[in-house]
């Protein structure tokens, strides 16, 4: 699975993120980006980003209308 690129991220986008904890187990988390936090337009673990609730990880899907992931990479 290829995380989405930078372009296909923007605040008030709902994601699912691995956190630097969870990056062992695989475990999602999923919230709203507040913040963009990786410059470059790609990451090979996922652009990093800051959620509104103030939660920081690497984005591995963006969540499309109807709750399910899509992975744009």
């Amino acid at each position: 699975m290829t995380p989405p690129p930078r372009s296909a991220i923007r605040p008030g986008l709902t994601v699912d993120i691995v956190q630097k904890q969870d990056q062992s187990s695989g475990r999602l988390t999923r919230g709203v980006v507040a913040q963009l936090l990786t410059r470059s337009p790609s990451h090979p673990h996922g652009i990093k980003v800051r959620l509104t609730s103030g939660q920081v990880g690497r984005v591995q899907a963006v969540v499309t209308a109807d709750g399910g992931g899509l992975t744009q990479g």
